[in-house]
């Protein structure tokens, strides 16, 4: 039974991350519903770990790959885990509090033009140590001065290469639990967001997912990938960062980013598809004014509570001496 969930639950995600891939799974899905016998065949750690290398290079890293072949059911766990989008909703209840045991987060990042790989790199990062825990959490992919070469062109801000980019380039950031053998993909399929930076004109282009945060709020899992170049030179990807936001703006702690991971990676995954994955990230873009409004609101209440209280108190004071 649990291999016919594991093999349904790929089966619901399929369909927009790699269209082939999502193709060839449901197939597998269907098949292995024939026969206990095709069940078998189609549950074969070796079959998935080929899905897994061709949907994701970085899963063939020996990091990623020990940590997968601890999952419940290898690469087919790996694979139901990461493949399909995590399920937006909005909890009224709070995370759990207790401390979090798990003592690294493995990330094997992807970054591809059209279908073909141009990046690929594994990434482990501690996350025991009272810096990580206590410091708003960000994670860097590229080491200092590392650029990556894509098959566009640069051009000026009024030209067509800002569009493109969004249109063609793609990234998968999946972070894994090996202490929970778990993991969950918090790239979106497709960019979100598309602009150009104010100072240097780099496009700055965001892959990001919403999740539960916990007590009715919503979390951003942001992936920004900057990149520029001179102006008809190469394309050049020169930054790719992982950060989680909140509506007020501000960047989570690695603690708090640890316990919204970790319900994450829980929570129920449904079929991936760009165009809700868009309209999802707009929704939160609207949360995150509203509540800009409302704190302005209280801000200018209080503003003006203060200003009546002291025209009060300076009131009452000026009618004492009137009256002596």
């Amino acid at each position: 039974m649990a291999y016919n969930h594991e093999l349904c639950s790929c089966s619901s995600g399929i369909g927009h991350r790699s269209p082939l891939q999502g193709h060839s799974t449901a197939k597998l899905a269907a098949t292995s519903c024939a026969s206990a016998q095709l069940l078998s065949l189609c549950a074969d750690d070796q079959l998935w770990r080929k899905i897994c290398n061709s949907t994701w290079p970085s899963t063939t890293h020996p990091t990623v790959r020990d940590a997968i072949s601890a999952f419940p059911s290898g690469h087919r766990s790996f694979y139901s885990d990461s493949f399909p989008a995590v399920r937006c909703h909005q909890s009224q209840a709070t995370h759990k509090t207790r401390f979090p045991d798990t003592s690294e987060l493995i990330s094997a990042v992807d970054i591809y033009y059209d279908d073909k790989l141009v990046y690929s790199k594994v990434l482990k990062t501690e996350t025991l140590s009272g810096w990580f825990l206590c410091s708003p959490l960000r994670l860097d992919l590229l080491d200092r001065k590392e650029t990556v070469t894509t098959p566009l062109k640069f051009d000026g801000e009024d030209g067509a290469c800002t569009s493109l980019a969004a249109e063609r380039l793609r990234v998968s950031w999946i972070l894994i639990d090996p202490t929970k053998k778990r993991a969950v993909n918090v790239a979106s399929m497709k960019s979100v967001e598309a602009r150009r930076h104010w100072l240097t004109d780099d496009i700055q282009l965001r892959y990001a997912t919403v999740v539960d945060g916990g007590g009715g709020e919503l979390v951003q899992c942001g992936v920004v990938l900057s990149c520029g170049g001179k102006e008809g030179g190469d394309l050049q990807v020169r930054e790719v960062s992982m950060q989680m936001e909140d509506v007020e703006g501000k960047t989570l702690t690695g603690l708090d980013s640890l316990r919204i991971l970790e319900s994450a990676m829980e929570e129920q995954r449904c079929k991936s598809d760009s165009e809700i994955e868009k309209d999802i990230y707009e929704m939160f873009l609207r949360t995150k004014v509203q509540f800009r409004e409302r704190k302005l609101m209280r801000e200018r209440n209080m503003d003006m509570a203060c200003i009546a209280a002291g025209v009060s108190v300076f009131f009452a004071i000026w009618v004492f001496f009137l009256l002596r």
